[in-house]
């Protein structure tokens, strides 16, 4: 009997022995990201969402858009209500912004911490790009149930200098993000919730909430009402087409 119990503590060791001299696979970062970025929405694609904005007091603001992108760095979104908002029209080009109003003549240039409707959500929350476009991945530690990434702006110009994602791991998509500037001071939290099937192999978190200690009291929520893979053409990422956008619906 003890010799049997010596051979067993044996192979228990040498076991042991082998799973800690076994090399430590790290995740691919960059690939994890890229497949969040797949699974929120298709490279090019059409969209309608809208944007609530509510104030301490329970007020709400809300706005439609209809949004068009193409490939990694084009994007542009029509407002379609409130009435009064009708027919204006954004248009991102890498990091370069532009707001269309009817009747004031060319497009204006925006920044990404401006916001065209007010609220927590600013242009560049709006007209987003690919995670894996704007940031890399410094670290990924994984848990049982999550993937936690943090991330670094490539460049000086994203809205965000860090980002800390935790992502579910069973469906691959984002749980919430906290949004850093360089300094370190926390701008905002977002929450993605509710995911439903939009058909065409996409199913995604429909509503982004935020909120913000910058901010306190107030919350911006943005709904997804439809969206959907489609080749846009390039004409209509130009800033002479803004006018004529609404023709894409």
């Amino acid at each position: 009997m003890k010799k049997l119990m010596s051979q067993l503590m044996s192979k228990l060791m040498s076991l042991a022995f082998l799973l800690l001299a076994a090399p430590a696979f790290a995740i691919d970062g960059t690939a994890l990201l890229q497949q969040i970025d797949r699974k929120l929405e298709p490279e090019s694609y059409e969209m309608v969402r809208k944007l609530v904005n509510i104030e301490p007091d329970g007020s709400r603001k809300e706005f439609v858009l209809y949004s068009v992108k193409k490939g990694k760095d084009k994007i542009a979104a029509l407002f379609l209500d409130p009435a009064s908002e009708r027919d204006r029209a954004t248009l991102r080009l890498g990091d370069n912004m532009w707001l269309y109003i009817p009747n004031v003549g060319k497009p204006l240039r925006i920044t990404s911490l401006q916001s065209v409707i007010g609220g927590i959500f600013n242009n560049a929350d709006i007209l987003a790009l690919e995670f894996s476009v704007e940031y890399i991945v410094e670290r990924v530690v994984e848990d049982v149930a999550v993937y936690t990434l943090s991330l670094k702006a490539r460049t000086g110009d994203v809205a965000y200098d860090r980002l800390t994602m935790k992502v579910d791991r069973k469906t691959t998509l984002p749980v919430s993000i906290e949004c850093y500037a360089a300094s370190g001071l926390l701008i905002k939290t977002l929450t993605y919730k509710d995911i439903k099937d939009f058909g065409g192999g996409i199913k995604r978190p429909a509503m982004l909430e935020t909120e913000s200690p910058l901010h306190k009291g107030y919350k911006s929520l943005m709904l997804y009402g439809s969206i959907k893979a489609r080749k846009v053409p390039d004409e209509a990422f130009t800033l002479e087409y803004l006018p004529r956008l609404k023709e894409l619906r």
